[in-house]
């Protein structure tokens, strides 16, 4: 099947999902396409008992998607340049302790625990799998979605504050912890020397590199846009600067998803207030709002039907629910340490560490990521566990956000 076929396939699955949906279950889109994805392909696994093409042909469909490049190469790009258009940077640098320890240290402490639980969990479950993966599927669940996170969090009603605290840890964490995932991915494949001055300089290059590399993008577009009023060529610069910018980072082996966050906070904020008129403002803010929407359904439509490609064994299904429970008390401490070190200096609300934890929500990355490792049976272990994890932060955690919300807005 061609890619047009594929995009065909997906895009008309998507509607009709987002359709009925809408008409009947009445939940957040993204929620909603990734239970009515999930149960789709539940369905086919079940019709295949009886036909067995029809799963196979589902199959075949599904693992012709590489969702791994499809997210990371391709859709992550819009989606973070999307979120991070509407962030204010003034909120942004209210925030901006907490969110850079939550992104940074959060992300580090996050993935050698959680690594660290899971190989003592596999240990008791009779199952061997050596240190460095247990820390790659640590480093692959540690960060917190920006797609999920800002998909759910638009509906939740949460505070400000809060909503700029998690958004923002969100969209500069996944950088973080890509390179952290893979760092460690080149010394699990013997690609690195575990030294610190191989790994501080891959973070140097990813993290320096993408944020430098971002400024740059985003003041180009800034005196483009400043030196014209006509919005579909405004539109045009911007879409360009995402799709080659984005291009241009892998290229140079630097962080895409950073340069793509501060590009954007660059056009939503500086460009938004000096070089926009009105009208350009108004559809400039609609094109990405469609383009944010669209892919959004079609990642959590995805998400649902990469169960037809995962291999169920009862001891993996097993990790995997012990895993969320771990993975939620790490969150737990990686939140709470940084908040009650901030308390000495301003103030939180009293719900803002469980609101913090609850809404740590898991994605696509995390499933992509873990798509991306090297065939093998650890492989398959990673990815059941991740696939897990990622459901339960999703369907239950992300319809029950609201009630971990504080309710005033010093959160």
């Amino acid at each position: 099947m061609n890619t047009f076929d594929v995009i065909a396939v997906l895009l008309t699955l998507t509607a009709v999902f987002g359709y009925f949906n809408f008409r009947y279950i009445k939940l957040p889109t993204t929620i909603g396409l990734m239970l009515l994805g999930l149960m789709f392909s539940l369905l086919i696994i079940v019709a295949g008992q009886f036909i067995p093409e029809i799963t196979e042909s589902a199959t075949r469909f599904v693992a012709g998607i590489e969702f791994n490049q499809a997210l990371l190469g391709i859709m992550l790009s819009y989606l973070l340049f999307a979120g991070a258009l509407h962030v204010n940077l003034g909120d942004l640098a209210n925030q901006r302790r907490i969110i850079a320890i939550l992104a940074t240290v959060g992300v580090i402490f996050s993935t050698f625990v959680t690594g660290s639980g899971c190989w003592l969990l596999l240990k008791i479950l009779g199952i061997n799998l050596d240190y460095i993966y247990c820390l790659l599927f640590g480093a692959l669940i540690s960060p917190t979605d920006p797609v999920a996170v800002l998909g759910i969090l638009k509906k939740a009603g949460a505070p400000k504050s809060l909503e700029t605290k998690i958004t923002g840890e969100s969209l500069f964490n996944d950088g973080v912890g890509v390179v952290v995932f893979l760092s460690l991915l080149a010394i699990a494949t013997g690609n690195m020397q575990p030294t610190f001055g191989n790994i501080a300089t891959l973070f140097a290059q990813e993290i320096i590199g993408g944020l430098l590399l971002g400024f740059a993008l985003g003041f180009i577009g800034f005196a483009m846009l400043k030196q014209i009023d006509n919005y579909q060529v405004e539109i045009l610069i911007t879409l360009a600067l995402v799709t080659g910018g984005y291009s241009l980072a892998s290229q140079l082996h630097i962080s895409g998803p950073l340069a793509m966050v501060v590009a954007g906070l660059i056009i939503g904020n500086q460009a938004r207030s000096l070089a926009m008129s009105r009208k350009t403002e108004e559809h400039l803010d609609t094109f990405w709002e469609l383009i944010d929407e669209i892919l959004n359904a079609m990642l959590f439509l995805l998400i649902g039907l990469e169960v037809l490609i995962l291999e169920f064994q009862a001891d993996y299904l097993f990790f995997g629910l012990l895993a969320i429970p771990l993975i939620l008390a790490v969150r737990l401490v990686a939140v709470s340490l940084p908040v009650l070190i901030l308390k000495r200096s301003r103030e939180f609300s009293p719900g803002v560490i469980k609101a913090l934890t609850w809404g740590g929500l898991r994605g696509g990355i995390s499933v992509a990521l873990a798509l991306s490792l090297p065939k093998g049976e650890f492989r398959d272990l990673i990815l059941t566990a991740t696939y897990l994890v990622v459901i339960f932060s999703i369907a239950v955690q992300g319809t029950t956000l609201r009630l971990f919300l504080p309710k005033r807005e010093d959160a």
